[in-house]
């Protein structure tokens, strides 16, 4: 959910509304008196918005993982492996 909000309201309030964007994952926009909006986000999430546009940057990085999440998504019913049997089918041995 997105709230929207002007400069003027945020000071008496700002404190709760830090809160809802921490805790309830809310986006607030805030309107300036020059009439541009900014907007207040979890950093948490931000970082992850950017971490996902630098994956999906590179055309072939994009797709192998929108491939790889279709894939995930009909098999959720296959058998899990241990990360020994992952490693063994990888060729990767323990030393």
């Amino acid at each position: 959910m997105i709230v929207e909000t002007i400069y003027a309201q945020t000071s008496p309030s700002l404190n709760v509304l830090l809160n809802r964007v921490v805790n309830d994952r809310e986006i607030i926009y805030v309107k300036s008196e020059s009439g541009e909006n900014v907007a207040l986000i979890a950093a948490d999430e931000l970082q992850s918005i950017l971490e996902t546009m630098h994956l999906l940057r590179s055309p072939k990085n994009a797709e192998r993982l929108l491939n790889a999440i279709s894939r995930a998504r009909v098999h959720t019913e296959e058998a899990t492996q241990t990360p020994d049997q992952l490693r063994n089918e990888l060729g990767l041995f323990n030393e």
